[in-house]
């Protein structure tokens, strides 16, 4: 994606500005013809004498709404075809910056606002490109019909537009300031709303409540000013707009009375700045979503500049044996999420195919970091990881990663059907196989009941599931996905006891021949596994003991 460039300019925006243009011009045509027709009407002149002009009225009056919807038609088909390109784009260069560049936000929080970002930074080519395109054009043509009758009034309408550009230039400028000081503010009461609300406990139980309250009231009251600074700023703009508006009618005026022209006609030259300044108005709503989609560009652009922490390196390839269940080992390992820093190892492990292994410890031990390597989110700073003997910078990047089903704690579903979600682990799969997917991950009987079956809308606008069906679900996309090693990262963590204990035990029954590696700290399922591997952490360093489960 291009870096500071939030408007793209195709032959389908200018088209649609053209079309915009046009509606514009009947708009400010209609408005002036009327003038006329009204004025000259009351001079009660011969029917015949004013049916030109009555027929020109309609004609206007219907052209402004034709043409109108045609370019909202054209625009919005660029913008969404746009948008599509550009969120295939943007999805495909997070990818790689996965999980290590993102950051401490949530999932579904990154993904709200890349979605919003870039919602608007599209949005932008129809709400600044079209209407700049439309505006400039009508007061062009207005300026230019206008010089056949008086070139003073012509004067006065270009005078109108330079004075407009530079009101409008000078908005940008406020809104682009002003934009960082209230995204900033939002995202510190976000944070403030975020922490209360996940530390509520701690915070009752040490008397922080009313603390928290005031944290809160401080960060709304900093956004309340910040907005309010914003409005005024947007407030002045457009009332510059208005009184630019109303100083081209009143010099109009002047000039028109003495330019000797008839009473029609002096209504007529009154009403072009008039008309012209309600079109140019649109450029005041035009900087706002300029500034706005700058903003967003530049999130967007520093998310995505960032450097992947793994790197597909170039060079002689091993290759893993297709559909087997491969051999693990780590040996005196240690990893980081941060240069200089180390939150995993030495650590030495070696995961046989088709094990069932546990990784236990305290926080910070490096328990996610250790799935977060073996799925190579993260490269070791030291040591080595292999795979069937392979060191794994020797092997495909994508071919590794693809080895590997991840379930962790707060699976995501998308707003979509059942089997959309499903499809994003197993896209070629057919329905038979999604069925005996749910099945086998203990949604059989929530299945039947569903009245739609794969094509059931979860999430936003559909049906809400629990937190142990999403858990389910998201080990139903494991199995369908057929990958040979399963990691699960506190796969229960949010279920109550004998929940998590009947999602442990259906998915290590339906893992066949699978590896399955589950972080957890809660001891749920530990029986069951073949090994448990508890990293305890000394100092800096983290070390692993084993023990056999059972």
């Amino acid at each position: 994606m291009s870096r500071l460039t939030p408007l793209r300019l195709s032959r389908g925006l200018l088209a649609a500005g053209l079309l915009g243009g046009i509606a514009t011009a009947s708009g400010i045509a209609l408005t002036t013809t009327s003038g006329w027709l009204i004025v000259r009407a009351d001079q009660r002149p011969q029917i015949m004498l004013l049916l030109t002009t009555i027929v020109a009225v309609r004609t206007f009056g219907l052209a402004r709404p034709v043409f109108r919807y045609w370019e909202r038609l054209r625009s919005h088909d660029v913008a969404l075809r746009d948008l599509a390109e550009r969120r295939t784009q943007t999805y495909a260069a997070l990818i790689p910056l996965t999980p290590a560049r993102l950051g401490s936000r949530g999932r579904a929080d990154l993904l709200t606002g890349v979605v919003d970002d870039l919602t608007d930074v599209v949005e932008a080519s129809v709400r600044v490109t079209v209407p700049a395109v439309g505006a400039l054009l009508a007061g062009l043509t207005a300026a230019a019909l206008t010089t056949l009758v008086d070139p003073r009034i012509a004067l006065v309408i270009t005078g109108m537009l330079v004075a407009t550009a530079l009101v409008a230039a000078l908005a940008d400028r406020l809104e682009s300031r002003a934009q960082t000081k209230v995204l900033a503010a939002r995202a510190e009461v976000a944070r403030v709303a975020q922490l209360s609300a996940d530390h509520a406990d701690e915070l009752r139980s040490i008397g922080g409540t009313a603390t928290a309250a005031e944290w809160l009231g401080a960060a709304h009251d900093t956004l309340h000013a910040t907005v309010t600074h914003q409005a005024r700023g947007r407030s002045l703009s457009a009332a510059a707009v208005l009184v630019i508006t109303g100083i081209g009618a009143l010099v109009s005026a002047v000039l028109a009375a003495t330019s000797g022209a008839s009473t029609p006609v002096m209504a007529l030259l009154v009403l072009v700045p008039v008309a012209t300044g309600e079109a140019l108005g649109v450029l005041t709503d035009a900087t706002r979503a300029l500034a706005r989609a700058r903003a967003c560009q530049q999130r967007l652009d520093e998310l995505l500049g960032q450097e992947p922490v793994v790197a597909d390196r170039e060079g002689r390839r091993h290759s893993l044996r297709p559909g087997a269940v491969p051999r693990l080992e780590l040996h005196d390992l240690t990893a980081g999420w941060l240069p200089g820093r180390t939150d995993l190892g030495p650590l030495d492990l070696t995961i046989e195919p088709g094990a069932r292994i546990a990784i236990t410890g305290p926080n910070g031990s490096g328990k996610s970091t250790t799935l977060a390597v073996l799925a190579r989110h993260l490269d070791p700073s030291t040591g080595s990881y292999s795979i069937d003997g392979a060191d794994v910078t020797g092997l495909d990047l994508t071919e590794v990663r693809a080895l590997f089903a991840i379930v962790d704690d707060e699976p995501h579903v998308l707003a979509g059907t059942l089997r959309a979600n499903l499809a994003l682990a197993a896209p070629d799969a057919d329905d038979e196989v999604l069925v005996d997917s749910l099945r086998r991950a203990g949604l059989g009987s929530w299945f039947v009941g569903l009245a739609h079956g794969l094509d059931t809308r979860l999430g936003t606008g559909g049906l809400g599931i629990s937190g142990g069906e999403r858990t389910r679900l998201s080990i139903a996309r494991a199995i369908a996905s057929r990958r040979p090693v399963i990691l699960l990262d506190e796969p229960v963590a949010h279920l109550d006891h004998p929940t998590a204990e009947a999602v442990i035990a259906d998915l290590l029954q339906h893992a066949g021949d699978r590896s399955v590696i589950m972080v957890t700290h809660h001891g749920i399922g530990l029986d069951r596994m073949d090994r448990v591997v508890t990293i305890k952490t000394e100092g800096v360093s983290h070390r692993a003991q084993e023990r056999i489960a059972g």
